[in-house]
């Protein structure tokens, strides 16, 4: 997955432990520790607002892209993949 999530690192440099931030945003320990580990396919965009707030931080700080084989795989940029809400 070209996708990493930084989590662990943020949560080290804030020096906050998992459950408290699990707690603090209203997800389980299970869930946030799958989020670190990076074996979870998504995530919503209030998950990540809420960790981002209480951490003090971009969601640049804990996302990171990096290409691997399968982007290759992926449609033309110039097509319209997303789907309108």
């Amino acid at each position: 997955m070209p996708i990493i999530l930084r989590l662990d690192v943020m949560l080290a440099r804030r020096k906050v432990r998992s459950n408290v931030l699990a707690r603090a945003i209203g997800i389980t320990e299970a869930n946030l520790s799958l989020l670190k580990s990076g074996k979870v396919k998504g995530m919503k965009f209030e998950t990540l607002e809420a960790i981002c707030a209480y951490l003090d931080c971009q969601p640049g700080d804990i996302l990171e892209y990096a290409p691997d084989d399968t982007t290759d795989q992926l449609p033309d940029a110039g097509q319209d993949t997303l789907r309108r809400a």
